[in-house]
């Protein structure tokens, strides 16, 4: 009696970028033909050219499955269409706009990277396009960096699923001359872009990110190869303290960034401070709703604890020394009237002269003002 096996996950490639018009498709295109001319069935399941001459070209012989049209509101949208893919049965499918949000369909993912999750998990080898500042880590960075909130976003941990990130780079003036030619957006848009996402000092940072996150997938494997030769060493723990205002979302962001390149753990110590006779408000437990979803997506483990606002700062000392954490991240206090600061203990100064052999960190509050979303 023959039975039948469960498919291999397929492999995942993904070109990243500083910002678009790098040439992500353009080159994930060329490279699809080298892997044609060698026997590979390979097909694509989305592509989006933006209207770019250039990018179609590339396209030649290539077999492209036909989208799928998705009725919403009364209006036609063009979607990919997975289940077509998954009869095809290529060997490799490129999945261009990986940060991309599906249109509401009954039964249907909502974001593209689960839609590339699903033809992974049946074995089909994927390969796809993203650029930098749509990963959920770099959110409040980017966001600093260009007064933009990018509402698409992907979790790290999907990248981190990838075999091989191959970054399309370019200098940033080359960018800003392709835009003024036309070749990344329509004519009418090149000035508003100019004055905005694409400036010099914008493109720069976000070429640096973009290099910066290869360069760290690279160690990464090396450390995972090394870990194999060698005896493990046991891995450290970072600590995010956090609360249920918005601000903590960013700690808890910085908190991945630095215990991913340290393999190390994450956990996200949550102090509630409730006043006698008061529970929290709904805002409040919106945002401890959204704590939680944001640890989860990074692996994180989630430590509750109650406390009054006087022994903030010895609640944490207290959770440190139970889990042994070597890093403690905290935000910047809240500044108090003078009349509070007798009775309400700073848990900076608290943690910085209780906590000894923890590293501390102490992360500035966002401004007051909210970027602009894209």
């Amino acid at each position: 009696m023959m039975v039948e096996r469960e498919p291999e996950a397929g492999r995942l490639t993904i070109y990243i970028g500083s910002a678009p018009g790098v040439g992500k498709t353009y080159k994930m295109l060329q490279d699809a033909h080298v892997v044609k001319e060698k026997g590979v069935d390979i097909v694509i399941g989305w592509l989006e050219t933006h209207g770019r001459q250039e990018t179609w070209a590339q396209v030649k012989d290539l077999e492209m499955i036909e989208p799928k049209t998705v009725r919403f509101e009364d209006r036609d949208y063009r979607e990919m269409d997975i289940a077509a893919i998954l009869r095809r049965r290529p060997q490799v499918a490129l999945v261009d706009e990986l940060a991309h949000s599906n249109v509401p369909e009954a039964g249907a993912h909502l974001k593209r990277y689960q839609d590339v999750i699903e033809l992974l998990d049946a074995g089909i080898d994927v390969v796809t396009t993203v650029n930098i500042q749509h990963l959920e880590s770099l959110h409040d960075k980017v966001a600093h960096i260009t007064g933009v909130s990018v509402r698409e976003r992907i979790p790290d941990w999907f990248v981190d699923r990838a075999r091989e990130l191959k970054l399309v780079d370019v200098p940033p003036e080359t960018l800003q001359e392709r835009l003024t030619q036309g070749k990344i957006y329509a004519m009418s848009k090149v000035e508003a872009a100019l004055a905005h996402f694409f400036q010099l000092g914008n493109l720069s940072a976000l070429r640096e990110l973009a290099l910066l996150e290869v360069a760290d997938d690279v160690d990464a494997r090396l450390d995972a190869i090394r870990e194999k030769l060698s005896v493990p060493v046991p891995r450290e723990k970072i600590m995010v303290c956090v609360n249920y205002r918005p601000h903590s979302e960013q700690l808890i962001r910085r908190g991945w960034r630095i215990a991913d390149r340290l393999a190390a753990d994450l956990l996200v110590l949550v102090v509630i401070t409730i006043q006698p006779g008061r529970g929290l408000s709904e805002r409040e437990e919106q945002h401890l709703k959204g704590i939680k979803a944001l640890s989860d997506q990074f692996n994180a483990t989630v430590i509750t604890r109650t406390a009054p606002a006087t022994a903030i700062g010895q609640t944490i000392v207290q959770v440190a020394t139970e889990i042994g954490a070597h890093q403690i991240i905290m935000g910047q206090p809240v500044s108090r009237p003078r009349w509070q600061s007798f009775w309400a203990d700073n848990p900076v100064n608290y943690v910085l002269e209780h906590a000894e052999f923890v590293d501390l960190q102490v992360v500035s509050n966002v401004r007051a003002e909210e970027p602009a979303e894209r």
